[in-house]
């Protein structure tokens, strides 16, 4: 997924260049009666404990589940905007097809999401501030007895004040005038393969009330972001696509600056379909605006290997402790600049994602993958220079060693880039 920041001139609206994706015809529906799991508020007022990037316990959040009815809108995409529900699916074949190749993503995927998003939503400026490379990995989903898989919290990427933090970090001498006109944070997200098992589900924006949000601090060696935790609500409005191809890119609007009633940011969440439960976990490409999975957080491998208990860990650092090493085509994470200390051999499955491990955002897909870019949009100017290259400082197979080593890693820390 690719995550952008998107800028419109003053009064523009959002344009339709890029039809919403519809339907020759309507396959039968595929409905989906699911397990959700919401922030647990404790009601005191008190906020939630912050997140310490690095400090992989410190991600794990009281959590409350709720059994939604998720409505496939498969036949009736076009009915589903960005303005109106937060969200929408739209047609677009890509030119590249595997993923694998991070020179080739910033050289080619880049300005055709960018295009993309000009094109759909009118902007005319698009800035892609992040990617992530993610590799779905040999199947972890029981440790110790307690049922793993991607981590399935309701969440928002940003809170409104980290969206513009967002601006200010990223394009600091340009901030001020593009603050002063529309822009928006979309997230792109496009499966690698179909998507069947551990699919996205998105909570109508309408249907999310203000006071469902819980602002959660994320606390960076060098920064201070946050996200937004999400309370339960019977009346939140959930949907998905059942089998999301690659050529059906999938647009999430995780922050707008206007407030005159349309759609300003979208909570989801990945979930488990008992029809597909058992598939190959999915691959993706996904831009989101925290990352699913801690590893991409700037977490050396040194870390996943140490303590706590192995169940207690993100599924990377699952994976790493038990020494898987071979790994699937996987997902792309556009929200973020390419980490240059992430093993891009051994992440894993996440969602938010999501993600999506990754963090309260786990976000890993069903029997797919998935791209996602994030990008923000403006008004005036050419699309931004993509700011970070960041080549990884060491991809071999990661495998426990003596006293929670790891042989032969090489690690080049002139190489690591933090957020």
């Amino acid at each position: 997924m690719a995550t952008a920041a998107v800028q419109h001139a003053q009064a523009t609206v959002l344009g339709h260049v890029v039809e919403p994706l519809a339907q020759e015809y309507k396959p039968a529906k595929h409905n989906v009666t699911a397990e959700l799991f919401y922030y647990n508020d404790p009601g005191d007022g008190s906020p939630p404990a912050p997140a310490y990037v690095g400090k992989p316990d410190t991600f794990v959040r009281p959590r409350v589940s709720q059994n939604v009815l998720i409505h496939d809108i498969s036949g009736d995409e076009n009915k589903y905007t960005l303005d109106t529900q937060g969200f929408q699916y739209v047609k677009h074949e890509s030119k590249e097809k595997d993923f694998d190749d991070d020179d080739k993503i910033k050289a080619e995927y880049y300005p055709e999401v960018e295009q993309l998003l000009k094109d759909s939503t009118g902007a005319s400026r698009v800035f892609i501030f992040d990617h992530t490379i993610r590799r779905a990995v040999a199947d972890v989903r029981d440790v110790a007895g307690i049922r793993r898989g991607p981590a399935r919290l309701v969440h928002i990427d940003q809170s409104y004040g980290a969206s513009v933090q967002r601006v200010k970090y990223h394009l600091p001498d340009e901030a001020d005038e593009l603050l002063s006109k529309r822009f928006q944070i979309i997230n792109v997200w496009r499966p690698i393969k179909t998507i069947r098992r551990d699919p996205l589900a998105l909570a109508d924006a309408r249907s999310v009330p203000e006071t469902d949000l819980v602002a959660a601090k994320l606390i960076y060696p060098n920064r201070e972001g946050e996200t937004f935790a999400v309370k339960p609500n019977p009346s939140h409005q959930w949907y998905f696509k059942y089998g999301q191809r690659p050529d059906e890119p999938l647009f999430i609007k995780c922050y707008d600056s206007v407030e005159d009633g349309r759609a300003r940011r979208i909570p989801h969440t990945s979930f488990v379909d008992p029809a597909h439960e058992n598939d190959a976990p999915r691959e993706s490409i996904e831009c989101l605006q925290q990352s699913d999975c801690i590893l991409v957080e700037r977490h050396r491998p040194l870390d996943c290997l140490a303590p706590p208990l192995l169940y207690t860990l993100p599924e990377p650092c699952q994976q790493l402790k038990r020494g898987f090493s071979d790994c699937k085509r996987g997902m792309i994470d556009m929200r973020k600049r390419f980490r240059g200390n992430q093993p891009i051999s051994t992440s894993a499955e996440l969602e938010g994602g999501s993600g999506a491990g990754k963090d309260l955002l786990n976000s890993s897909g069903g029997g797919g993958g998935s791209a996602a870019v994030t990008a923000v949009t403006s008004s005036q100017g050419k699309p931004h220079k993509q700011l970070y290259a960041g080549k990884p400082a060491f991809d071999l197979p990661l495998k426990e060693g003596a006293r929670g080593e790891v042989p032969g890693l090489g690690f080049d820390e002139s190489k690591t880039r933090g957020l």
